[in-house]
């Protein structure tokens, strides 16, 4: 485990820097707020970090009680991480920055890598109510906890079981909201997000149209 490096500084803010500043910290974290993760999938999810980088940022988390190691009990029988409440108390920092960031968002390039369920945390910035909102994107399928108080904001993959409502977008939409450009409300009301489902929060989304 890599010594704790410190501004030394008597301020809050750096003092937050000294556990989250490093690079590729808050990205697991991303990462983590879908719930527990195995070494090799946050690696997978995570393209460009190395494995030395990775695991050392993964011990700073767990000395700093932002996230725990522990093994999965049979048959599976691996080793998950996953975020303590210090550490999924990082959600509206991380929602605070991708809204900041996102005028500098721009086009994606020919280089960017890109997983469906990044657009995870931008949908959860515009969406009201309460329910599981599964959302299938070209790049792939994954599903939301709106208004969720403890445990994962997010799922990699369909919803478990029967959702709340199904939400259906195309690319250039969900980069738009990624962008600030367009909210996930007004894709709903000018037609560019498909609604489906017998839920509440289908019904609220579905309302939005008549706005």
């Amino acid at each position: 485990m890599s010594p704790r490096r410190s501004y030394d500084q008597y301020c809050s803010a750096a003092r937050a820097l000294d556990a989250v500043g490093d690079r590729w910290t808050l990205l697991i974290v991303r990462e983590l707020l879908a719930g527990p993760r195995r070494y090799t999938d946050l690696h997978a999810d995570l393209p460009g970090v190395s494995t030395d980088v990775l695991a050392s940022r993964l011990k700073d988390m767990e000395r700093d009680g932002l996230a725990t190691r522990r093994r999965l009990p049979p048959p599976g029988a691996a080793y998950v991480y996953e975020l303590t409440a210090r550490g999924r108390a990082l959600l509206p920092v991380l929602q605070a920055l991708g809204e900041w960031g996102e005028a500098g968002l721009g086009e994606r390039r020919p280089t960017d890598a890109v997983r469906a369920h990044w657009f995870a945390l931008p949908l959860l910035r515009g969406l009201d109510g309460e329910g599981v909102l599964e959302v299938r994107l070209a790049e792939g399928v994954f599903h939301l906890r709106l208004g969720a108080q403890e445990g994962p904001v997010y799922g990699d993959g369909p919803a478990p079981g029967e959702p709340d409502a199904r939400m259906l977008l195309d690319s250039a939409t969900c980069e738009a909201v990624a962008r600030g450009e367009l909210s996930p409300a007004e894709a709903v009301r000018g037609g560019r997000a498909e609604v489906t489902g017998e839920g509440a929060l289908a019904k609220a989304l579905l309302a939005l149209r008549e706005r």
